[in-house]
């Protein structure tokens, strides 16, 4: 564990080199090109193999799709208990994410004519779900349904027997996906971009992924749309006096857990007391927990605990690490303006009640959010990401005489004549 006073010396020097995320190894690199232009150029045959290499599982090309009947099935064999967790889950996340809709709208310009924008579905999208990440099926196919998509394809990765959990499936049925597939890493990216004889190419990827998924998410880019490259997990809480070490403390804990070594969890506190708290309550609450040695590893190398002197130097801390889940476990007249002065964060939890879990789960915001600090220029996954915005425009004779000698001012200073003219031979009597 790391420990910093703010403004301490080579602080920022420091904090940027704590946060900073690792640039994929050439390795990583040289092996996603090879496995991408491997499935590009065999297709399906490629797709067993690396699925035997990679999942142990020993699958034939026609095992790779699930059928709709195995998915019903996996459904009918979740409890009571399970099926009102999904159901209360996809009711959370539609109605945020509905509210959020955008209209299509028309105006007059300028110049008299009509503008305006239009909205449609992306035709067909491919969704990469972790293996196990029940949530992460409704916190994305949810939103792609709700959006009108009628195509949505879910590539997953199969256990050492080729099969998915009951969890993980019944959550595809209540999400409305149109196809599953027992296709996991980055050979699951290469067949939804390039399409193989058994799974159709798709328009755009979304989803999570480790480093190897999001360098085959990159390297796919612009022969499909992907929605961002998120990575391992971060959370930073802010704590003043007001804060629940007990709280704090199981929220960095929560965080730490997922897994892959490389997880990020800040302490940003007004006072070293507080800190010390909060540490005491790690140590405490670390020894009930199933995956202490994974989480043992991110407290050694990915935890970092910060003393400021007053929120508004937290504030600065957060919008330089840009941090997934911000956490600001403060007292309640202290909010807004914490809450307006943070502006990089994926997702802001507020109060001692709103552990960054819920926001997993169940809230309604997508838990899909930007991470290594690209939360700088990216906001979590939205309805919007699965539309495509189209602008409008209708000019009537009378808008184009009004708007001809600015396009005759651009064309001259931009030696276009024949844009000009375009314009120009519409204004002739």
């Amino acid at each position: 564990m790391l420990r910093l006073r703010f403004n301490e010396r080579d602080f920022n020097k420091t904090l940027d080199s704590f946060a900073k995320v690792a640039e994929a190894p050439a390795s990583v690199s040289i092996t996603v090109k090879s496995i991408l232009a491997d499935v590009r150029e065999r297709g399906d045959e490629a797709v067993v193999e690396y699925t035997r290499k990679f999942d142990q599982a020993s699958l034939r090309p026609r095992d790779l799709k699930v059928s709709q009947s195995s998915i019903s099935a996996a459904l009918r064999r979740l409890t009571a208990g399970e099926l009102l967790a999904l159901g209360s889950a996809r009711d959370s996340i539609l109605r945020f994410h509905r509210s959020g809709r955008p209209k299509a709208w028309g105006a007059r310009n300028p110049h008299g004519a009509m503008v305006g924008e239009k909205f449609d579905p992306i035709r067909r999208v491919g969704i990469y779900v972790p293996s196990g990440l029940v949530s992460t099926v409704l916190m994305t196919a949810v939103l792609a349904r709700a959006a009108g998509c009628p195509e949505v394809v879910v590539c997953t990765p199969p256990d050492a027997a080729g099969k998915i959990s009951d969890g993980l499936l019944g959550a595809l049925k209540v999400a409305g996906v149109t196809e599953v597939y027992r296709i996991g890493g980055v050979q699951a990216v290469a067949a939804m971009a390039y399409g193989t004889k058994t799974v159709a190419p798709v328009d755009k990827i979304f989803g999570p992924g480790n480093a190897y998924v999001c360098e085959a998410k990159r390297q796919v880019f612009g022969v499909v749309g992907v929605d961002s490259l998120p990575g391992p997990s971060e959370v930073m809480i802010v704590a003043d006096e007001s804060a629940r070490p007990d709280f704090a403390a199981a929220d960095l804990l929560a965080q730490a857990e997922h897994g892959s070594g490389r997880e990020k969890i800040y302490l940003v506190a007004t006072s070293a007391h507080g800190i010390d708290a909060i540490l005491a309550e790690v140590e405490s609450q670390i020894r009930s927990l199933s995956r202490v040695d994974k989480i043992g590893r991110v407290l050694a190398d990915g935890f970092l605990a910060i003393e400021v002197n007053n929120l508004s130097e937290a504030a600065q801390v957060a919008n330089r690490v840009a941090p997934e889940h911000l956490e600001l476990l403060v007292k309640a007249s202290a909010v807004g303006r914490l809450v307006g002065s943070v502006t990089t964060a994926g997702a802001i939890m507020v109060g001692n009640y709103t552990p960054t879990a819920l926001g997993d789960f169940v809230a309604g915001p997508s838990h899909v959010l930007p991470t290594g600090g690209s939360g700088r220029f990216l906001s979590g996954l939205r309805l919007e990401d699965f539309l495509r915005r189209t602008s409008v425009v209708s000019y009537g004779r009378g808008d184009v005489r009004r708007a001809a000698a600015t396009v005759e001012a651009f064309a001259f200073m931009e030696r276009l004549d024949a844009h000009g003219r375009s314009v120009k031979i519409r204004t002739r009597p």
